[in-house]
């Protein structure tokens, strides 16, 4: 027989955490599911300083935080991932990455999106430790320092320029002269004195030891390859939301979930929330915010079928 819930939260990041507070605190039985370890991309960023009520925090720290509420409040957690869902009727059958089929009378998807890696050594060793891929985030860690970025569209040169805000110098490398971004945007990276092109070149090592050091580049039409010495690595090609499991109907193009206002899909009693969903802006604020409008939703949705 299936385990039954009232809701089921698929991903333990800030936004499925949040979910799983304001679902427990109005007394529904919750289960949270997760793959990995919970707390999501928060606990592989080494400090945080724009998530407010804390100056700065280390990514773990907070992402315990979160988690320990999550449990205090009653959550449940399963360690394994979404693999299918269906509805029937007023009930999700969800399908687990472990084969066990559990249900629910909602079901809420924070399952997040992952960063497109350039996929050279050093990346995955050094995340959190220079590699980064939020210069929001990030930045303002390497004030007066020199960093690289990665990428031709519009997420590369507007992280560039906004990078300049802080760093002495940025090296923007691109496999190819041309840009996916508008000519204005980079005509405004070519004048900026902090900004040098680095064209036709790609990133093929990330070294360091417990922080980045440098990064080896090569040049894709003479194959001559060169070093420089930065501080941080920023690679912005694209990123994939984690929805291998949705109908294609419910997500758009980049295969983010489309929602209203209300983290309502068009099906009702699925939600979702966070990095996963169409959205203008991915930090660990939004996420929260989605999460709890898209636990209170949920809630309501459950005492109309009460």
């Amino acid at each position: 027989m299936n385990k039954k819930f009232d809701v089921i939260i698929a991903g333990a990041g800030p936004a499925g955490l949040t979910s799983s507070i304001y679902v427990s605190r109005a007394e529904y039985k919750v289960a949270v599911l997760e793959k990995g370890a919970p707390g999501g991309k928060v606990i592989r960023t080494a400090e945080v300083e724009n998530y407010p009520g804390y100056t700065s925090i280390t990514g773990p720290e907070l992402g315990m935080k979160f988690y320990e509420q999550a449990m205090a409040m009653g959550a449940n957690f399963i360690y394994s991932g979404l693999e299918t869902f269906e509805k029937d009727g007023d009930t999700f059958l969800v399908t687990l990455e472990n084969a066990e089929v559990i249900e629910s009378k909602a079901l809420i998807i924070a399952t997040g999106s992952k960063e497109n890696l350039i996929g050279v050594p050093g990346e995955v060793e050094l995340y959190g430790k220079g590699v980064s891929y939020c210069a929001t985030c990030d930045g303002a860690f390497y004030k007066g320092k020199e960093v690289v970025v990665v990428g031709g569209g519009y997420s590369a040169i507007e992280e560039a320029i906004f990078l300049t805000r802080f760093v002495d110098k940025v090296y923007l490398v691109h496999r190819r002269q041309e840009f996916r971004a508008d000519k204005k945007s980079v005509d405004k990276a070519r004048t900026n004195p902090k900004i040098e092109f680095i064209l036709d070149s790609v990133v093929t090592k990330i070294n360091g030891d417990k922080k980045v050091a440098n990064v080896e580049i090569k040049n894709i039409i003479s194959n001559e390859t060169k070093s420089i010495e930065v501080s941080a690595i920023f690679p912005f090609i694209g990123q994939t939301a984690e929805t291998h499991f949705m109908d294609k109907k419910l997500v758009n193009t980049e295969k983010n979930i489309i929602v209203n206002e209300k983290m309502e899909t068009t099906i009702k009693g699925l939600y979702s929330a966070g990095d996963v969903r169409v959205t203008p802006f991915r930090q660990i604020a939004t996420a929260v915010a989605d999460g709890a409008l898209a636990g209170q939703e949920a809630v309501k949705y459950l005492e109309k079928l009460d």
